[in-house]
């Protein structure tokens, strides 16, 4: 295959990965933190090429007094890859893998009617460091570097076995290897891999070459936290019992704790970045301060509702204010707030709070509430 031909098929798998993301663009992951630690498993196919050493053979058989009258090579296979990988962070992961890239081989005729066939297959394990460029929340960019441990097997056959060392040898080397690549999030734990590497090898009989692979992986991620929306329904009012008959004055009740509700309001800069739907640092921060102002209430219910501006489609400001409502909720999930009691809403551009005719009530718009309800325990 030539680097014209890689370059185009590499192309296409772009094209049909944007595609993709376009059409999936509403969808949104609410456990970064976990995908950017996570272990994972992942398996690839795809086609092979090696480079037979032509030169070198045909000099041989000169050298012993014959000369090559026909040579044909068959120097693409099918190759496959197994690996298991630790997310190190959200940009660089560690990855041990297996491979095998298939057989390559050769048929060559000479003088006086000679002939000599050749084959060498590559197997082996290999260490690579990942790195991970995202250009959109489910695109990355890949490239790897890492070492590939390879034993290479090699056969020869015919009637012109002098013009090489040994007609049946093997050999185990260890050499570099590199790659590049794309990556799609199918889902938080699912991705899908296109990839181009090259494999430094030894062939066993005195050569040093590469092999290339062009490849299409899944990589799938162990441990994925369970999560769920539930829909939020108010409490049902408890109808009062009949009063009953009264024989003598009872000392009054102890007093209960009082309900309280709390509401706060963060806007979606403070939270997130232009159109994105992970919370930033700053954000985190700002729910962290939230939490230590809640310490001391028992919390029944946490709704967090999401706010746009009236820039974009009704239908995109309505999903894209329920996906940063969800994160919120997934953020306070991870800090021990129980899943069951924090509720999502998306309000979309319905509920204004400023003029969206000018940009400062535009940024008063984009905002998530979180309002609490529950008791606090009152002295007197």
């Amino acid at each position: 295959m030539t680097v014209a031909k890689k370059i185009g098929t590499l192309s296409a798998l772009v094209c049909a990965m944007l595609a993709v993301e376009f059409a999936h663009a509403e969808e949104t992951f609410i456990n970064p933190e976990w995908a950017n630690s996570a272990w994972y498993l992942g398996a690839g196919v795809g086609r092979s090429r090696g480079t037979i050493d032509r030169q070198r053979l045909t000099d041989s058989f000169t050298a012993n007094g014959a000369s090559v009258t026909g040579f044909n090579t068959d120097e693409r296979d099918t190759g496959y890859k197994l690996f298991v990988g630790k997310q190190l962070n959200r940009y660089l992961a560690l990855e041990l893998g297996y491979f095998d890239l298939g057989k390559f081989g050769f048929n060559a005729t000479t003088s006086g009617n000679g002939v000599l066939n050749g084959e060498a297959g590559f197997r082996g394990a290999n260490l690579d460091l990942l790195g991970q460029l995202p250009i959109t929340e489910r695109l990355s960019l890949l490239g790897r570097v890492g070492m590939n441990y390879a034993k290479t097997s090699t056969h020869f056959s015919g009637n012109r076995l002098a013009a090489v060392t040994a007609p049946d040898h093997s050999e185990r080397k260890l050499n570099a290897k590199a790659g590049l690549g794309l990556e799609y999030k199918l889902s938080e734990a699912l991705a899908l891999r296109g990839e181009m590497e090259r494999y430094r090898v030894n062939d066993a009989v005195g050569n040093r070459g590469d092999v290339d692979l062009l490849s299409v992986s899944l990589v799938y991620k162990l441990g994925r936290p369970a999560h769920s929306a539930p829909v939020y329904v108010p409490p049902a009012a408890v109808e009062a019992a009949p009063p009953a008959a009264v024989v003598a004055p009872l000392p009054p009740p102890a007093k209960a704790p009082e309900p309280t509700s709390e509401k706060a309001s963060f806007s979606s800069e403070a939270l997130f970045d232009f159109d994105k739907s992970t919370v930033k640092p700053d954000g985190r921060a700002a729910l962290d301060d939230l939490l230590v102002k809640l310490q001391g209430m028992n919390t029944e219910v946490m709704v967090t509702v999401g706010h746009t501006d009236s820039v974009g489609s009704n239908d995109y400001n309505q999903k894209l204010s329920l996906r940063r409502a969800e994160a919120v909720k997934a953020y306070l999930v991870s800090k021990g707030v129980e899943a069951s009691r924090v509720y999502t809403e998306g309000k979309g551009e319905t509920q204004p709070m400023a003029d969206n005719a000018k940009a400062e009530g535009r940024a008063k718009n984009r905002r998530v509430t979180v309002e609490v309800v529950g008791t606090r325990s009152t002295t007197k």
